[in-house]
C-alpha cells in the first residue's frame, strides 16, 4: 500500500485548508475495509492521532480540533480527506495520512501545514 498526502501550506489563523490521501496498490475491498486515519507531528513533539475513519462511519478525534476537523473518505477514488477550518498556530505540524488494514499498518510521506497568527 502506498500513500501520497498533500494540500499542505502555509495559511493565516482562522483560515482553512483540506488534506487528501490517495491510497493505491490496495485493492478497493480491503481500502474499503480499512480504518483511515490522520495524525500530525509538531517540531520537538511525538505523532499524534488527529482524526480517524473506520471502516463505517465511526469517527475519532482528538479533543484540540473537535467541531473544526472533518475528516471522510471516497471509497470508490481510495481517497481520505481532512477538512481543517478555523486554523490556530497551534495546529503547525507534518500531517501523516495512515491506513490500518488488518494488522499492518501504512504510512504517508506528510505534508506540511503552517498557521501564522
Amino acid at each position: 500500500v502506498q500513500l501520497q498526502a498533500s494540500g499542505g501550506g502555509s495559511v493565516r489563523a482562522g483560515e482553512s485548508l483540506k488534506l487528501s490521501c490517495r491510497a493505491s496498490r490496495i485493492i478497493t475491498s480491503d481500502f474499503v475495509k480499512s480504518r483511515m486515519a490522520w495524525y500530525r507531528q509538531a517540531p520537538g513533539k511525538q505523532r499524534d492521532l488527529v482524526a480517524e475513519l473506520t471502516s463505517g462511519t465511526s469517527t475519532n478525534y482528538q479533543d484540540s480540533v473537535k467541531g473544526r476537523f472533518t475528516i471522510s473518505r471516497d471509497n470508490a477514488k481510495k481517497m481520505v480527506y481532512l477538512q481543517m477550518n478555523s486554523l490556530e498556530p497551534e495546529d503547525t505540524a507534518v500531517y501523516y495520512c495512515n491506513v490500518q488494514v488488518g494488522s499492518r499498518d501504512y504510512w504517508g510521506r506528510g505534508t506540511l501545514v503552517t498557521v501564522s497568527s
